[in-house]
């Protein structure tokens, strides 16, 4: 009886052995795609960064960013101020500035370049952020670094990286204590250049005389000629009759 059930259970470890080896000589799954990077979510998680969530989601720089990040291979920078430096802003600031005007405000934050902390010493300034031209009285930046500090300045803003928020090879995220305010947007405008000196019309003593006074001075002469003539035709007929 008891070899009966030994033979009965044979088949079944047999089936259980043959299915676990298949089981394990399957290979593991091949990882997913990874995730599309999501500034704000990074923002979010690092906690203290609410303003400038609201404000690159109200101008759809968030959006600008992300779309860079996934399709391009140049990677990118942020300057993130957190809510204190933007509670630091004299009151009415923000509220002072147009649509457009807060969308160049928050691009002048965005580097479109992956740059890691040491390699801030190589950086060509002033250096162009995602808010365009950075000549003079526009949207200059500067950035100088001595070993692990990193300065920056505006013009009008002069400020520090505090610290890293974040940072992958492709985007990194640094946190900034104040707002780093564009000249062109906050700063006072170039003074317009002095106008040309006006010609003077006062002719010269050595000019030429124009026609207009050759012909008055033509029209003069038979005049005084005429005049001069009956002058000394008259003296001399009143010395013939007194000398008779």
């Amino acid at each position: 009886m008891v070899m009966k059930e030994q033979l009965f259970y044979l088949p079944l470890l047999l089936l259980f052995l043959l299915h676990s080896t298949k089981t394990l000589a399957q290979p593991a799954a091949a990882p997913g795609p990874p995730a599309p990077t999501n500034v704000t979510k990074i923002l979010e998680k690092a906690g203290q960064f609410s303003l400038l969530i609201r404000l690159m989601k109200a101008t759809a720089v968030a959006d600008q960013i992300d779309h860079q990040l996934n399709d391009t291979n140049n990677g990118m920078t942020l300057f993130a101020p957190s809510d204190n430096a933007f509670a630091s802003l004299s009151t009415g600031t923000l509220n002072s500035l147009n649509d457009q005007q807060k969308v160049a405000l928050v691009q002048f934050h965005v580097i479109p370049t992956y740059i890691p902390l040491s390699q801030f010493q190589t950086v060509s300034n002033p250096i162009r952020t995602n808010a365009g031209d950075s000549s003079r009285y526009k949207y200059p930046l500067n950035i100088t670094s001595y070993g692990n500090s990193v300065n920056l300045t505006t013009g009008i803003t002069n400020t520090s990286v505090s610290g890293t928020v974040y940072t992958d090879g492709q985007l990194a995220v640094y946190q900034v204590d104040q707002v780093l305010l564009p000249w062109d947007l906050f700063g006072t405008k170039p003074p317009a250049p002095a106008p040309a000196p006006a010609k003077s019309k006062k002719k010269k003593a050595d000019e030429t005389p124009d026609d207009t006074t050759l012909a008055t001075s033509a029209a003069l002469r038979p005049k005084v000629t005429l005049q001069n003539v009956v002058f000394w035709g008259v003296a001399m007929v009143a010395a013939t009759m007194f000398s008779l």
